[in-house]
């Protein structure tokens, strides 16, 4: 079981801002199912647009979603958010957040996804607020000090303690990123999104002028958050044991394989063999996505236009590793 508690506050009465809510409804969407209409994430929503998104009620929805079982539990927050410069505290800033009494502490958030597990397996904490790099740190100790992440705890956040979260065109900058890697942007082969995923596309995405994500987290394995499409299906990725015997074999390949004969007509007399062009079409598709290259060749056509090959890369051998230990 899978549940999220998705937060996005617009309509602060000193410091208002825009997009907070459209992120929140965007993100609760792409969890709520996969990539191929399966559900996901039970999603409970909180917008200021549709509700008063105060302390009390945003205290009380966090301490349910880390509170009883599940698989993975994740918070998603677009709002404001600031550090307390008097008590080193960093908080995210509820509706009705004031100086004294600006919202919900960082470390009562942590502290409640620490005290979660086991019975909740995975916490996934996702902030797109100004200093939400403070996250995992402790309240009144300096900057640096070491984070006491939990157990099955990930952070993902906008910017680091002292950096402001910038707005994209139309989303906040980090969420616009965010969304994109939901998307699909940077699942692996087999389509999964991970948190290390989603920072690392945000990560890449981002100069080093702009905002800077920041990324913690206390895991044995990495939870998935969205599966869509796989890049290459898993029974092309287990034929890789019989293409390649080793992880040093080298495919053989010739004409046979390609039936595109348009720039090569000297080549019309050698028979077109479908089961080879077949076979051809998923080494392309694994050489599209890194898994496969060929020998001594620039292209795949031209390796089997000239009679050459096609080996595994580090990342071809490893599926096929997979496929060996049957784990695919």
């Amino acid at each position: 079981m899978k549940k999220a508690l998705v937060v996005g506050i617009d309509d602060y009465p000193t410091a208002p801002l825009q997009g907070c809510v459209n992120d929140a409804r965007a993100v609760a969407q792409l969890l709520e199912a996969n990539g191929d209409g399966s559900p996901n994430f039970s999603i409970k929503t909180l917008t200021s647009d549709d509700q008063e998104v105060n302390s009390d009620v945003l205290s009380q929805a966090i301490s349910e979603l880390f509170r009883g079982n599940a698989g993975t539990a994740l918070l998603y927050f677009a709002g404001h958010g600031i550090i307390n410069p008097d008590t080193n505290a960093g908080y995210i800033v509820s509706r009705d957040g004031r100086k004294g009494a600006w919202g919900i502490s960082l470390s009562e958030i942590l502290g409640l996804a620490n005290d979660a597990y086991p019975s909740i397996q995975s916490s996934v904490i996702v902030l797109d607020a100004c200093h939400s790099g403070y996250a995992g740190e402790v309240a009144g100790l300096p900057a640096g000090s070491p984070s006491p992440i939990g157990t099955g705890v990930t952070i993902l956040t906008a910017s680091h303690r002292e950096g402001e979260a910038a707005e994209g065109l139309h989303h906040g900058l980090f969420t616009e990123l965010l969304i994109d890697g939901l998307q699909g942007g940077c699942s692996d082969i087999l389509g999964n999104i991970t948190p290390a995923a989603l920072y690392s596309h945000v990560d890449q995405a981002l100069g080093p002028w702009e905002q800077r994500p920041l990324y913690k987290a206390n895991v044995q394995s990495f939870v998935t958050l969205r599966q869509v499409a796989p890049k290459v299906p898993r029974d092309v990725l287990r034929r890789l044991l019989t293409y390649f015997p080793d992880r040093a074999s080298i495919y053989k390949l010739d004409p046979s394989y390609e039936e595109d004969r348009t720039n090569t007509p000297e080549l019309a007399h050698i028979p077109v063999d479908l089961e080879h062009v077949r076979i051809f079409k998923e080494l392309q598709r694994c050489n599209r996505h890194g898994i496969v290259v060929p020998v001594d060749e620039e292209h795949m056509y031209y390796a089997a236009i000239n009679s050459k090959g096609c080996r595994l890369t580090a990342l071809g051998a490893h599926y096929r590793n997979l496929a060996e230990l049957k784990r695919l």
